[in-house]
């Protein structure tokens, strides 16, 4: 995973490793070596590489400015394999977070959820809407109403613009405490006495101890905030309140242990976000407050005393025959939002955390044997379990327990995704050709079934295939370009297809998206060569040249190069 920003854990070690002679040097190293803790404080729970935006982020970051910034940390984590990309995943947590962010305190705020495969147990929000979720946060929660607790506790890091702030923050606290350290080191080394070395530690310790204090404190506002936004916007989009307060819950039990030295490394999440006692109390407290205000009140009277009980009150439903809004200054047929976005859980979370399982796993054996010391029989094992075992090159055996799962759940589209590539991979290639087939009719442009159906037809390697995948995928463009999975796979197929002008642009373009944009320009500037091009292909290529130019650019401005191209 990327190194998480240090809250001052990091000077210390470099003071240890520094010599005890050349006195003045030291203070010059030590100066550094502060300036950078401090610099490193902000709201992200991970490393994000900023530019010097002055002393008032929100004000000179604009939204636009604070959306590129986040594509480019996104693009980044790609280059560096931390993202787990997956369709069906992807689609779950979009699924999730857009229900969230739609009944947030900004509901017009763009937002750009990705899943990363680490198993360590964080979340985090950056820069323009960003928020990234670790596979392990998953694989700990026990509903999805969990998952979406932390989530909606990022979002509302967003919407309350606490990343901007703790930007701002740092940059404000940096100098009055690094010019007292500096004073005290300066006095304790003109004392010239033996105590001198100890006093410069103490200096030191006490400087940090202080920038820590203030973090934390600043912290703990944040938090606070992000819990009481977080809790009400679940219960807007229908999810359990008090699932918050479960979380913390586990986690807390999870510090305790680890205090113990039951665990190897206390979670990430709770290096970020502290779980006490009062943090839980608290939570609790406010979500059945919440709870409450969504209840009816039935007053029941006895010869001996008068009791009230609170009836939760059901959230609203269209009829099975209506649809259309519930605003009646609107026409009922109007529909301004998909029903399945404003309630209720998506309903595969166990299909995601199985899956998110297997795909996060060290390697397709390493997820068999995990499956095999998890036991369990359950319907979402035996999912995860053929998944671990289609990876491992035993489709066979995953075939019949997909037939038998899909029989039960008929119509599920992650079971049917699963079968029909397990029967490509076996061989069965008409039986699964007419299940992707299928597929597509009934749910048009879906990416999931698109990109797996592409990658079964692009895996067989011949122009037939190639251009079936072309027909299927390019449906795709019209939700967006910005999708390296789509890029690559359209890339493939126009290769084998025998398109390779378009081919060249769709891998600048993966390449592009995958953070590697010097790459890209140099592919599109040597494509931008080929005698073969027409004016509109021309015309294609030096527009994305033009757009890509920048960013290298301002890349190139933060020290940030494209390791390949450094050793050519």
């Amino acid at each position: 995973m990327p190194r998480r920003l240090s809250q001052a854990r990091h000077p210390p070690a470099i003071i240890r490793l520094l010599p005890r002679t050349h006195r003045l040097r030291r203070i010059a190293l030590l100066t550094a070596a502060v300036t950078l803790a401090l610099g490193s404080v902000c709201a992200s729970a991970q490393e994000s590489k900023l530019p010097d935006i002055g002393s008032s982020a929100a004000e000179l970051l604009t939204p636009a400015k604070q959306r590129q910034y986040g594509a480019m940390m996104l693009a980044q984590l790609r280059h560096y394999d931390y993202l787990l990309e997956d369709p069906l995943i992807d689609s779950w947590l979009d699924t999730l977070g857009t229900r969230l962010a739609a009944n947030s305190d900004k509901p017009s705020q763009p937002f750009t959820f990705f899943m990363l495969r680490e198993r360590q147990i964080n979340a985090f929000a950056t820069l323009g809407g960003y928020i990234g979720v670790n596979s392990g946060l998953v694989l700990t929660a026990e509903r999805e109403d969990e998952v979406a607790a932390v989530i909606s506790h990022e979002v509302a890091h967003v919407t309350q613009q606490h990343v901007l702030r703790g930007v701002e923050r740092a940059q404000r606290d940096q100098l009055p405490i690094l010019l007292a350290m500096l004073g005290a080191i300066v006095a304790a080394q003109s004392a010239g006495s033996n105590s001198t070395d100890d006093a410069t530690m103490a200096a030191i310790t006490s400087g940090l101890g202080l920038m820590q204090q203030r973090q934390i404190n600043y912290t703990r506002s944040n938090e606070s905030e992000a819990d009481r936004i977080g809790i009400q916007t679940l219960s807007r989009s229908h999810y359990d309140p008090t699932a918050m307060a479960d979380f913390f819950a586990r986690m807390q039990v999870v510090s305790r242990s680890n205090a113990a030295n039951w665990y190897g490394e206390t979670p990430d999440y709770l290096m970020t976000h502290p779980v006490t006692t009062t943090r839980i109390g608290e939570a609790k407290e406010r979500a059945e407050q919440i709870a409450g205000k969504n209840s009816l009140t039935a007053v029941t009277a006895t010869p001996n005393a008068t009791r009230v009980e609170r009836i939760p009150k059901a959230p609203f439903t269209l009829p099975d025959n209506a649809s259309g809004t519930d605003n009646p200054l609107l026409p009922s047929g109007l529909k301004l939002l998909d029903q399945s976005l404003t309630s209720g859980s998506t309903g595969v979370f166990e299909f995601a955390r199985e899956r998110l399982r297997v795909l996060s796993a060290v390697s397709p054996r390493e997820a068999v044997r995990e499956y095999e010391r998890l036991g369990g029989d359950s319907d979402a094992r035996r999912y995860g379990m053929a998944l671990a075992r289609m990876r491992s090159n035993q489709s066979g055996a995953a075939v019949p327990v997909l037939n038998e799962l899909l029989q039960k759940h008929p119509g599920q589209v992650w079971l049917s995704l699963a079968l029909a590539e397990a029967e490509a991979q076996t061989g069965k290639t008409a039986a699964a050709d007419a299940r992707f087939e299928g597929l597509l009719r009934q749910t048009p442009n879906n990416r999931a079934i698109a990109l797996g159906y592409a990658k079964v037809l692009t895996d067989r390697n011949t122009p037939a295939g190639g251009q079936r995948a072309q027909a299927v995928l390019r449906p795709l463009f019209g939700q967006g370009g910005d999708d390296p999975l789509l890029q690559q796979l359209f890339a493939r197929a126009c290769e084998i297809a025998g398109d390779s002008i378009r081919a060249g642009e769709a891998y600048a373009e993966a390449a592009y998206l995958r953070g590697r944009p010097e790459q890209a320009l140099v592919q599109l500037n040597t494509l931008k060569r080929n005698p073969d091009l027409d004016y509109y292909a021309r015309a294609r290529i030096e527009a994305r040249i033009a757009a890509i130019t920048p960013t290298v650019l301002e890349l190139k401005r933060q020290g940030v190069r494209d390791e390949d191209l450094k050793r050519r």
